[in-house]
């Protein structure tokens, strides 16, 4: 069985920083996916990045590339989601996702709890 669960969400100042981590447990093909979403009040959930299991196949969403960033920590089972220079408009609830295979940006299966960030001042 798949379980994610997320860490690191919180509040944040503009232009602030903030990792989100994703524990993942039950994936055992070496091609799996594993990938964060978002949800923005009143918005419908949008990808954000992923991450084949190994490191390898690192992609960003072209909106947020220039200040997000996406690693896999192999001895732990845990992706990563840097970001940097956050903004108001980075306020969501932001998703784990994982495949069981290796996937672009949609076909993802499983999704954790969520984490809430939220940027304000």
């Amino acid at each position: 069985q798949v379980r994610l669960v997320e860490s690191g969400g919180g509040l944040v100042q503009p232009g602030g920083s903030l990792r989100l981590s994703c524990a993942v447990t039950g994936l055992t093909s070496s091609t799996s996916t594993m990938g964060w979403f978002r949800r923005a009040p009143g918005k419908d959930r949008e990808f954000v990045a992923r991450i084949l299991k190994g490191g390898s196949g690192a992609f960003v969403h072209a909106s947020v590339r220039d200040r997000f960033s996406v690693s896999y920590a192999d001895t732990e089972s845990t992706v990563l989601l840097q970001m940097n220079e956050l903004q108001r408009e980075d306020t969501a609830t932001y998703y784990c996702a994982a495949a069981e295979r290796s996937v672009g940006t949609s076909g993802f299966r499983h999704f954790g709890q969520g984490a809430q960030v939220t940027v304000s001042s």
